[in-house]
């Protein structure tokens, strides 16, 4: 009688995937251009236009945005097999709620000059398109670093087109960059400022051309 034992089969361990794949690497660079949330899906337009009369408020406006989506792209992500379908809304509403409350409180206890320009654009964050449409089309369904990553490319998206429009308004508007008299320092003391960019029909204008240029660099149409 044989006394060798058969040999077990030695599972070929599957290899992991790399922290910044190609796959990966295009959840941050596809809202930075091809699908942008603001330029491509048109999502956000409302703060895009309210918050973007002078850089600085922007900034703070952006930097906040991007901490709602990331951590709440995030933690949905961790608890999504916990959650039931049939109330997966208002969680994620309290969850963007919770954070967007705790954004709201550290600008009021540390910036609070610009909690008073900011405060009723940053509760406004919670019906942001931007972060439910991530929260429901990806969080839902993928894994937290990768939800991690798609926030940060949706985030950055919406900031600089935001950043963009508020650069041109600031300059355009008040002659100034950060509160810095742009004009006045080069000597052009008696330009004439355009009271059309501190409007929201400025706003309007800018944000247009910033879709046009961007949709004509990649070529998208809407169907």
């Amino acid at each position: 009688m044989s006394t060798e034992v058969a040999d077990k089969p030695v599972k070929q361990k599957e290899k992991s995937e790399d922290l910044f794949s190609k796959r990966r690497r295009k959840f941050i660079s596809d809202p930075l251009n091809d699908d942008n949330p603001i330029t491509v899906q048109v999502l956000g337009i409302c703060s895009a236009l309210a918050v973007t009369t002078q850089l600085s408020p922007t900034l703070i406006m952006a930097i906040s945005v991007v901490f709602v989506i990331v951590f709440s792209n995030l933690i949905i992500s961790l608890i999504r097999n916990m959650v039931p379908g049939r109330v997966r809304i208002i969680v994620q509403l309290a969850v963007i709620a919770t954070l967007v409350t705790l954004v709201d409180q550290v600008l009021k206890a540390y910036f609070y000059d610009a909690w008073k320009v900011l405060s009723v654009f940053v509760g406004l964050i919670i019906t942001n398109c931007i972060v439910m449409g991530r929260l429901e089309a990806f969080a839902m369904g993928n894994k937290p670093y990768d939800s991690v990553l798609d926030g940060l490319g949706s985030g950055f998206g919406y900031a600089w087109v935001i950043l963009a429009v508020a650069f041109f308004r600031e300059l355009l508007g008040s002659g100034a960059i950060f509160g810095f008299k742009v004009f006045e320092a080069i000597g052009l003391e008696n330009f004439p400022n355009n009271g059309l960019m501190v409007s929201p029909v400025g706003a309007f204008m800018i944000l247009g051309m910033i879709i046009w240029i961007q949709r004509s660099m990649t070529g998208y149409v809407e169907r």
